[in-house]
């Protein structure tokens, strides 16, 4: 182990990790994925695991489980497991993965949380039947006795009604639930270790706070140790004891979480600190990459067919105008043959808003209050019931309503108006190479010859970093952040005026991250594109944008420049949601008294003059110039 060296103060540590190998060995050589890692785990304290994709950690977690795969092998090394209950220690690198010994150990001493909630549940099995199996087979119980164990279990997670979820589906619970669920399952046999993978990757950022507390007050409670693997050093600073950071299979640095964050000594450790973005950077500071890609402006120019127009333009004539955008959904009702008659669910509530040429503006909120449907309304996909998309392109004389267009009228703007997908894996077509992923929107539109095509692909592959022999490779070739360029030069392949950017980053690596949002400011400003940027991280929508909307239950519920926005916070919403981003910075961990115990995104819990009941009327105040907030109206706000 490299890097610093800690003295960790407990004796008799849970988990003792001794010089751990583990060795892949494909058709083409071995593939050392864990080189003589060392580290210890001690009860009553979370351990941070931290590194890139492809670090090691997932790996290392694997093999404590006994769940390598079979190409696996540990080759070296020791990972001694001492139990509190007994006293004995037992190597856990020399158990077989489906003997005695491992199974009991595996999920009754060692707990695991997925990362994610839906996989990691059976679609077939209610939640209930789900958890009591745990404790039936770990704890000996009956099933009244398990079903019991089971709902206290759920209440301790913070379930509102735990004897009715005992027999719902994982299909029927909210994202944030099924986590909870996940989290009660591996808790339900009182283990003394339990390792947690990205627990709250899938989770909107107070959600991800209501977990991570969550997870901290049932350590305290039942004095567990705890493993945390996660990429995002805002969850360790705000959760973690103790840290190890690997990279490519190799401790870096190790020791007391705060201090390796103050004081980092290790290059790597540095470079992930670096690449963090920060709530109130200043806007000229720029992010870190581990590495970077560095865009050629006048080729940038010359491939997309623009070029940045220097200042932006007059708010009096933005490059989109969206006015009272509004839709409603209507479930079928009940019954095998029903038919309409179910309940109408207002998704988008009369939204208005601006993006200017060469703008950025940041649409946040958390998932189910209406951010993809607004997108999907601007390009058609979806048909607005109400409102107008007033569209004004450079050469324009006079804007168009885009939500007036039929299917024919849509055709000359598909090219203006493009889309950046959250999943850069399964937005691309796993059956074609990038060149024919790039090149179809070209084709589609007919945009010059075979021979043309073929040359703007290779200039596209070059602008976003990525290296045109790699042309003929299908996406899976590739890694999250490659994939998410490869998406970025095909929404750029036909030229358009405006992007949006639907959670272009939230699946991807911290060091990976920054390299795609450098990129991405680059090219607007080397391309003068309007970017309608939709979110849920603050942070990264801080370092993004010049203007912020937040949106909640289907209304925008403030809207300021960004730094107002920060410095001057004024619904309850907007700052339970800047109060829920974890900072990688001891000195300011998560508040989690202002997230209002999960209640923030319920328009009837907030209070006065900011209070909403279901179909309650409001208005957007302007409290400062450019800084507006949404309020009940007068009359029933007395009321």
């Amino acid at each position: 182990m490299s890097g610093r060296r800690h003295a960790w103060p407990q004796p008799r540590p849970l988990l003792s990790v001794r010089d751990l190998v583990v060795r892949f060995h494909l058709p083409e050589g071995p593939l050392t994925a864990v080189d003589g890692v060392s580290f210890t785990i001690n009860p009553g304290r979370i351990t941070a695991l931290v590194g890139e994709s492809g670090s090691g950690k997932s790996v290392l977690t694997q093999a404590v489980m006994g769940l390598l795969p079979s190409i696996a092998r540990i080759e070296g090394g020791a990972a001694v497991f001492t139990d509190p209950l007994d006293g004995q220690a037992t190597d856990l690198a020399t158990l077989a993965p489906t003997g005695r010994t491992m199974r009991r150990i595996r999920g009754g001493r060692i707990g695991m949380i997925f990362q994610e909630p839906m996989s990691a549940l059976s679609p077939l099995h209610t939640l209930g039947d789900q958890i009591t199996e745990a404790v039936r087979l770990h704890l000996n119980e009956d099933a009244a006795a398990a079903r019991e164990i089971a709902a206290d279990m759920l209440h301790k997670v913070g379930f509102p009604n735990p004897k009715a979820a005992l027999d719902r589906y994982p299909f029927e619970l909210s994202g944030g639930l099924r986590q909870r669920g996940v989290i009660a399952m591996a808790l339900a046999a009182r283990p003394a270790l339990v390792i947690a993978d990205e627990p709250t990757t899938a989770l909107d950022v107070t959600l991800q706070a209501q977990i991570l507390k969550l997870l901290r007050d049932l350590q305290d409670e039942l004095g567990m140790g705890v493993l945390l693997i996660t990429h995002d050093l805002g969850v360790v600073s705000s959760l973690a004891d103790d840290m190890v950071v690997l990279y490519r299979g190799k401790v870096m640095e190790a020791g007391p979480a705060a201090e390796l964050i103050r004081k980092p000594e290790h290059p790597y450790l540095k470079a992930l600190l670096g690449a963090v973005p920060r709530i109130g950077m200043d806007r000229t500071e720029r992010l870190v990459p581990l590495r970077e890609i560095a865009l050629d402006p006048r080729l940038a120019a010359d491939v997309v067919g623009r070029q940045g127009t220097g200042p932006k333009a007059a708010a009096d004539t933005p490059l989109l105008a969206v006015e009272g955008l509004t839709k409603r959904f209507t479930s079928r009702g009940t019954g095998l043959f029903a038919r309409g008659g179910g309940s109408s669910v207002t998704a988008v509530d009369h939204v208005s808003f601006t993006v200017g040429r060469g703008e950025s503006v940041g649409l946040v909120g958390e998932s189910g209050c209406g951010k993809t449907t607004t997108s999907r309304m601007l390009l058609g996909a979806i048909r607005a019931d109400e409102g107008r998309i007033l569209f004004q392109g450079d050469h324009d004389a006079a804007p168009t309503d885009l939500a007036a267009l039929d299917d024919g009228g849509w055709i000359p703007f598909r090219k203006r108006l493009q889309y950046v997908f959250q999943d850069p894996f399964h937005s691309l077509n796993p059956r074609m190479t990038v060149f024919d992923i790039i090149a179809e929107p070209l084709e589609i539109h007919g945009v010059g010859t075979a021979k043309e095509r073929a040359e703007r692909v290779k200039a596209l592959m070059k602008m976003v970093g990525l290296d045109i022999r790699h042309l003929r490779r299908y996406p899976h070739s590739f890694s999250g952040g490659q994939r998410q360029r490869i998406g970025i030069a095909r929404s750029l392949a036909l030229g358009p005026e405006l992007l949006i950017l639907d959670e272009p980053v939230s699946a991807l690596d911290v060091s990976v991250q920054a390299q795609v949002l450098n990129l991405l400011k680059d090219l607007q400003d080397a391309l003068g594109l309007g970017y309608l940027f939709i979110s849920h991280n603050l942070a990264v929508v801080d370092y993004m944008c010049d203007r912020i909307l937040v949106m909640c239950a289907g209304r925008i519920v403030e809207s300021a420049p960004r730094e107002r926005l920060f410095e001057d916070a004024r619904h309850p919403y907007t700052k339970a949601l800047i109060a829920a981003v974890p900072e990688a910075d001891p000195d300011r961990p998560l508040d989690f008294a202002a997230l209002m115990d999960g209640r923030a995104s319920d328009p009837a819990a907030w209070p006065e003059p900011w209070r909403l009941a279901p179909g309650m009327p409001s208005v957007m105040d302007e409290v400062t110039p450019g800084h507006f907030v949404r309020v009940a109206t007068s009359a029933e706000a007395a009321a």
